[in-house]
């Protein structure tokens, strides 16, 4: 369904893009908000080193460091009992002094216990012989602390600020969670609003593809859209375009059944009377007679079939199935051979002019070829009387090659001459189905060829086709 659908697909598509923006977006925030305030607190941290570093010297006596230490231990107090206001972090925040021999001089209520030894390790007796000032991670009662040690070279003192590691940690949380908050609440809602925006993007689709599925399948008229949106402008166009070639072709094809039925349903009539008249005879040579008339009701149903086929092989708008190069002169040859027989058992003359030197090769599909000049020469051989004559020639053209028939039959006038390449159309008594000519005109246009009628020198007519020698597109 998701590959069918090209809201699904969009939607997809643009929801994707978006979540995996904004969760990049989100997460480098993330990263750039808890490194400004690792930062901060970092700052604070050696801000109150130094603060502290600033109340506290080496030659302050007892009761004045103890005189400090009561009044911190008061402050707490105070908050703890009385109620003063202060913050929850206050306890997860502390400092110590302290002498170089590692003995705690002053510090906060909220210092953790042991950091010095958890910071300096096994070495107790001199706990600041390898350590250094400056920032210190360690784990305190299941908790990270966030260390600062500043060296009093002045006084040789010792300061150490520590912060719990949960109070960075919740803020940077809060400002994570209150950063993705909206993109949270507000991803859903902006879905809602591309996918309702991305389905009036496509109405225009939705309402042609709803307008073709409630089409009646006998309706091939052309699609009304107005107005149509740009991008379905060349998909309507090609729709009418497909659906008058359709129409043409059915309307074609409903002509060509009915003439083909209406052409047939006469000799067929004539074939059951023949096979009637046969069974029906008492004489030997009736019944002879009558068969061979059956014989040649037959050829000719036989040869209107092969042309109903060659018509219908022929499909509107196709090319030459097999277009290459061919020599029309040794093709003309051929045709003629098979050709001689017919002309002979009416004492008729069949003769070829050509030069047999000149160039008479051009692209074409051969076997269509053939059927064209046999369609030619076999629609002058029925209608030239007994004894007449039948020229065929070629001549070679700057562009081409132009195939002529010409007979000594009766011709054909000029007003009907245009009626000579419709289906089914007979001139005189000829007794042909009609499809010979209009075979001839679908071969010379699936060619690119042009055909011409004229009065024949021979007295009959010509019929003249010019081929040509590009291929045809």
């Amino acid at each position: 369904m998701l590959r069918r659908s090209i809201r699904n697909r969009t939607l997809v598509l643009v929801l994707g893009i978006l979540l995996l923006s904004l969760s990049l977006i989100s997460w480098r925030s993330y990263r750039d908000a808890r490194h400004e305030i690792e930062e901060l607190f970092d700052a604070q941290l050696a801000h109150s080193a130094r603060l502290v570093q600033g109340l506290v010297m080496r030659d302050m006596n007892p009761q004045a460091r103890n005189a400090l230490q009561q009044a911190l231990d008061a402050a707490v107090n105070a908050r703890r009992d009385q109620g003063v206001p202060g913050h929850d972090y206050e306890t997860k925040l502390g400092f110590q002094v302290y002498a170089t021999d590692g003995s705690s001089l002053l510090q906060s209520a909220g210092a953790p216990h042991g950091a010095l030894q958890r910071l300096a390790g096994a070495d107790s007796a001199s706990p600041f012989s390898h350590l250094s000032g400056g920032y210190h991670d360690v784990q305190l009662d299941g908790h990270a602390w966030r260390l600062f040690l500043l060296h009093d070279r002045e006084d040789d003192l010792w300061i150490l600020l520590s912060e719990r590691g949960d109070v960075r940690g919740e803020l940077v949380g809060k400002i994570a969670r209150r950063s993705l908050l909206p993109d949270i609440i507000g991803l859903p809602l902006l879905a809602l609003l591309i996918w309702l925006a991305v389905g009036w993007g496509l109405r225009p689709l939705a309402h042609m593809a709803q307008l073709l599925k409630s089409r009646d399948p006998d309706n091939l008229a052309p699609l009304l859209l107005a107005p149509l949106p740009q991008e379905l402008e060349p998909v309507a166009a090609s729709l009418n375009r497909l659906l008058q070639q359709v129409n043409q072709l059915v309307e074609r094809e409903k002509r060509f059944i009915a003439d083909a039925a209406h052409e047939l349903r006469t000799p067929l009539a004539v074939l059951r009377i023949h096979a009637q008249n046969a069974q029906q005879a008492q004489q030997p040579e009736d019944r002879e007679a009558a068969l061979q008339q059956l014989l040649t009701g037959v050829d000719r149903t036989t040869r209107v079939v092969t042309q109903l086929l060659t018509l219908a092989r022929l499909e509107p708008n196709a090319q030459p199935r097999h277009p290459q190069q061919l020599d029309l002169l040794p093709l003309c040859r051929e045709c003629l051979a098979e050709l001689t027989p017919l002309a002979l058992a009416r004492d008729q003359e069949l003769t070829l002019e050509a030069d047999d030197v000149a160039d008479h090769r051009l692209p074409g599909d051969a076997a269509a070829l053939a059927t064209l000049l046999q369609n030619l020469v076999g629609n002058a051989l029925q209608y030239t009387p007994d004894g007449g004559q039948i020229q065929v020639s070629l001549q070679t053209m700057e562009n081409g090659v132009s195939l002529r028939v010409d007979d000594s039959g009766p011709g054909v006038p000029a007003a009907q001459r245009d009626k000579l390449f419709e289906r089914f159309y007979r001139q005189g008594d000829g007794q042909g189905a009609g499809l010979g000519l209009a075979i001839v005109a679908r071969i010379a246009e699936l060619h690119g060829a042009t055909i011409e009628l004229a009065d024949s020198p021979l007295g009959g007519l010509q019929v003249a086709v010019h081929l040509p020698r590009q291929p045809h597109h």
